[in-house]
């Protein structure tokens, strides 16, 4: 019988994950099934058989921190970050780990972006804050801007770093900050510019244009707004697709040991562009 694996979340009708995992399961020669599940956070208590009966599956948004109380460990990575969005079972105990960071690391490399320098973390949320340490490790200095500061001023407070290696400041004064004032690489962690909405961009053009590099977490356009202005002023870029890729390749590592090459992991973001475009009809 094959074993079976998920992705939860809400809503989840946009997800690509059935799509990639099929396909990391054919190419590793491990049959398995694998579904999506929309789950509403009222109705997450009430899931607990339903992840029993699983090998393993993926967490998706709301559910990256929610899940955690329903889980029997955690593994160091995900407990430092206090976010999961792989689950493992073994021997009947559900293990939550997170593979975000490599999907992050991923990207970067795929698309040659160092991460080094001065960072831009745009966004104080789940996503902001796995880009975030991984650029502390690197050894980066932070900038974390968002609409909220204060939520940017938290997500600050959580790291484990020194105030004068991070640096908190709202959108507004972003936007209106001196030329001087640039960064190596501009990570977007917020859902601005996703579909339905590509005619957005969480930063405007001017500021984009004093980045030397910039990421998108949004994988949906493939190249969003925010990408577009930033190529156009000569920047390299990096959409999201890799990331989803590079993470769930790692979910793979996790379940079964699973590895794929790099090259093969390219040829995956090609084919799962094309499959989101025949879904989303060419956006």
């Amino acid at each position: 019988m094959d074993r079976k694996f998920a992705v939860i979340g809400h809503p989840i009708g946009h997800t690509m994950s059935p799509f990639l995992n099929a396909r990391l399961f054919s190419l590793s020669g491990l049959p398995a099934q694998y579904t999506s599940r929309d789950i509403a956070p009222e109705s997450l208590p009430d899931s607990l058989g339903f992840f029993r009966s699983l090998q393993g599956f993926n967490v998706t948004i709301p559910h990256k921190q929610a899940i955690i109380p329903f889980l029997d460990e955690l593994d160091p990575s995900a407990r430092n970050i206090q976010s999961v969005n792989t689950v493992k079972q073994v021997n009947g105990r559900l293990i939550g780990y997170t593979t975000d960071g490599a999907g992050f690391r991923f990207a970067l490399e795929n698309a040659g972006i160092p991460l080094k320098g001065n960072v831009l973390i745009l966004g104080a949320g789940g996503v902001s804050r796995v880009m975030a340490l991984e650029a502390l490790e690197a050894g980066c200095r932070l900038t974390i801007a968002a609409r909220n500061s204060e939520k940017a001023q938290s997500l600050a407070s959580q790291l484990p770093a020194s105030s004068e290696e991070i640096t908190v400041l709202s959108l507004e004064i972003l936007e209106k900050a001196p030329r001087s004032f640039s960064f190596d690489l501009a990570v977007n962690g917020t859902p601005v510019g996703m579909h339905p909405h590509p005619d957005a961009s969480p930063l405007g053009k001017e500021a984009i244009s004093r980045c030397a590099a910039v990421f998108d977490a949004v994988y949906n356009p493939g190249e969003t707004l925010f990408l577009q202005l930033a190529k156009s002023g000569g920047a390299k870029t990096a959409g999201g697709m890799p990331m989803l890729v590079g993470q769930a390749a790692a979910a793979h590592k996790i379940w079964d040991g699973a590895q794929y090459s790099t090259q093969v992991l390219q040829q995956l973001c090609l084919e799962a562009e094309e499959e989101m475009k025949r879904i989303f009809g060419g956006v």
